[in-house]
């Protein structure tokens, strides 16, 4: 019975040790590729997110009062009425 035990807790060890380190080591890649996003991106950086990185452009926002597409959903009729008879 004594054989039995010590041969459970080795296997229970051994899954244990290696799930713990197989956890270290996918959480260390993962960390070490997410902070090589944080820099900042131009020209000549070895990371491309986009081809607008790539040549230079660079990301553009729009401002909020830029209508979106065929329709502006922060001015619908519900929207303008519901403004309305807040006021």
């Amino acid at each position: 019975m004594s054989d039995i035990q010590s041969v459970l807790l080795g296997l229970l060890q051994g899954l244990g040790f290696s799930t713990v380190f197989l956890l270290a080591v996918f959480l260390g890649f993962c960390v070490l590729v997410g902070l090589t996003k944080l820099r900042p991106i131009d020209k000549r950086s070895r990371v491309v997110r986009s081809l607008d990185d790539r040549l230079g452009s660079g990301s553009r926002y729009l401002p909020p009062s830029v209508p979106r597409g065929p329709a502006d959903q922060l001015k619908t009729p519900e929207l303008l009425e519901q403004s309305a008879s807040q006021e």
